[in-house]
């Protein structure tokens, strides 16, 4: 990670004290946290897109068509 930012975060004392007692690596944590949480987010993303492109092309390419096309992908790979 050649370029990192530095994020702050204010918690309170009762959540800082548990943390410490269980000797939590809140920087490993929230970067685990926030990269699981951005994957998540690119995935709605997708689904949104997706779902937008179905739209778009719904009535454009027959049922049978799509079907013959992930046959042949599958049996290529």
């Amino acid at each position: 990670m050649p370029w990192l930012s530095i994020i702050t975060v204010r918690v309170s004392k009762k959540i800082k004290e548990t943390l410490d007692r269980y000797n939590v690596n809140v920087s490993e944590t929230v970067r685990e946290l926030l990269e699981r949480y951005i994957e998540e987010l690119e995935l709605r993303d997708l689904a949104r897109r997706l779902e937008s492109l179905r739209d778009s092309m719904s009535g454009k390419i027959q049922p049978l068509t799509v079907a013959k096309l992930v046959r042949e992908d599958r049996e290529a790979g």
